[in-house]
């Protein structure tokens, strides 16, 4: 039979847990690593103005896809606020029916970096052939115009040239005399639109932690082949570092006030650092995702956190018994000791294990002089482990043992089915095959435990639910061996030594 369906449904497997994991990364900025940092930027807008009866104003809010919004608040008492999108630009809005005097509005955003700084064609920029220069002024915008556009070959570089002219007066006459009119921002953008470049002025702000009373900057955004590209008019450079914030783009005001006047607008930023992890479930719960782990109530979360740890000691002991050729008492009994050592720690769990089956043995060998029924001997071992454990924890209460409570997580099933289970071998096979299975147990478990213990397997086993699918697919492979294992090596040693 041919094995091609199956070394496809394989690699379908490990392509979509690769995939899945590639998506949690990526696009829900879940990180690969536990104990990953976010760094996180907190803006707040003061707006103040004097005030004289009914209110009404609007202040655009930070556009930008190289920031994320993880959470805004505002505080306006006695403001009425909402918050609406007109043209593309999200605005805050307060109304108030009566103000007097002095007023002071608060808009606070908490924003988390992308790093993606490429601007898509989304802005209002405009073309302007016919715009009108002041009187003596259009020679001047047009020999300049034409000089940078013989040293271009795009809308991109004939924009790189004219900001270069911009940025420095001092070489050429024609400039000084349109910046002697015309801020350097103003100016760029007005000689881009004159040559019918898509262009127009963007305010900016400059993220450094700890400033206070800042204002925005303006910069000119040129499109060109459908994609956006910053300017500083003045140091005459392409593109911006990554801690530059595009505020307002859309060509529209920053402040839009009626009922008041003298109005200001300047900002103060925090910089702060959090868990990467924290910041992804703030930002996905901000999106509205129903169907999600992290929007189950927390007891549930731990529940699956321990449950999603068993596919990985399954993979341990498939590969053990498999490959390795460990015996163990029972299939998945390591397992599920492993899931208790997580509780009980390491050498607690050890040592507990080794005392409840000790005492088991001997209580199981005189169960068998009674010749009961199975199910008979089998529930009487339950309770008799179930009284060891009450023993044992009471004993180790009472000596001030604290780790010694928390073999109470033991599975009391397993327990008595692994005592049965090595009673009979026992019997039927001595104590050599007792103590080989049993110590394979207790070293498959060990195994098991330090591999499901690990901080990076719990976070990828949680966190990045693809790498099941991966898991399965090792374990459908392994599943296909036919062959020795390494520990049956051992009887063909004679052979190497006769040669």
């Amino acid at each position: 039979m041919s094995r091609k369906p199956f070394y496809l449904f394989v690699f379908l497997l490990i392509a979509g847990g690769i995939g899945i994991n590639a998506y949690r990364h990526k696009v829900d900025s879940i990180p690969f690593l536990p104990g990953s940092v976010q760094t996180t930027w907190t803006v707040e807008a003061r707006v103040t103005f004097n005030a004289n009866g009914p209110v009404e104003a609007s202040l655009a809010l930070p556009s930008d896809p190289a920031f994320t919004l993880l959470s805004e608040s505002a505080a306006s008492p006695g403001y009425g606020l909402s918050m609406a999108r007109s043209n593309g630009d999200r605005r805050a809005q307060w109304t108030v029916r009566d103000a007097q005097g002095n007023q002071e509005l608060y808009y606070t955003a908490n924003l988390v970096p992308t790093g993606d700084l490429a601007l898509e064609d989304e802005m209002a920029t405009t073309t302007k052939r016919d715009l009108v220069w002041d009187e003596g002024l259009d020679t001047a915008a047009k020999a300049v115009i034409d000089q940078a556009w013989e040293l271009s070959a795009s809308n991109r570089s004939f924009a790189q040239q004219l900001a270069k002219i911009v940025a420095n007066p001092q070489q050429q006459q024609n400039v000084a005399l349109l910046l002697a009119r015309y801020e350097p921002a103003k100016l760029l953008s007005r000689l881009l639109q004159s040559a019918g470049v898509r262009a127009n002025i963007v305010l900016a702000l400059k993220l450094e932690d700890g400033r206070r009373r800042q204002s925005l900057r303006p910069w000119v955004e040129v499109m060109d082949g459908g994609q956006g590209y910053l300017f500083d008019p003045v140091t005459g450079k392409e593109g911006r570092e990554d801690n530059i914030l595009l505020w307002q783009r859309h060509g529209h005001s920053v402040l839009e006030l009626t009922g008041g006047s003298n109005s200001n607008v300047t900002f103060s930023i925090i910089k702060d650092t959090r868990s990467a992890l924290a910041t992804a479930i703030d930002m996905m719960s901000g999106d509205g995702r129903g169907m999600s782990l992290y929007n189950l109530p927390l007891e549930e979360q731990s529940l699956l956190r321990g449950l999603f740890l068993i596919p990985i000691g399954v993979l341990v002991v498939v590969f053990l018994r498999v490959l390795i050729g460990v015996k163990t008492s029972g299939t998945f009994m390591p397992v599920l000791i492993a899931l208790a050592f997580i509780q009980t720690k390491l050498a607690t769990g050890l040592i507990g294990f080794l005392l409840i089956v000790a005492f088991g043995l001997v209580i199981r060998s005189y169960l068998s002089n009674l010749n009961l029924l199975l199910i008979s001997r089998i529930s009487a071992v339950v309770i008799v482990v179930l009284g060891i454990i009450a023993g044992f924890t009471l004993l180790a209460f009472n000596l001030g043992l604290t780790e010694g409570l928390t073999i109470t997580f033991f599975p009391m099933i397993i327990l008595a089915w692994t005592i049965e289970r090595m009673s009979i071998l026992w019997e039927e096979e001595g104590p050599k095959e007792v103590m080989i299975q049993g110590g394979g147990s207790l070293l498959v478990a060990t195994i098991t435990y330090l591999a499901m213990d690990n901080e990076l397997v719990r976070h990828w086993a949680f966190n990045f639910l693809g790498i099941h699918l991966i898991v399965l697919a090792l374990v459908l492979v392994m599943g296909q061996y036919t062959g020795y294992r390494l520990l049956e090596l051992r009887r063909f040693r004679p052979l190497a030594e006769d040669k």
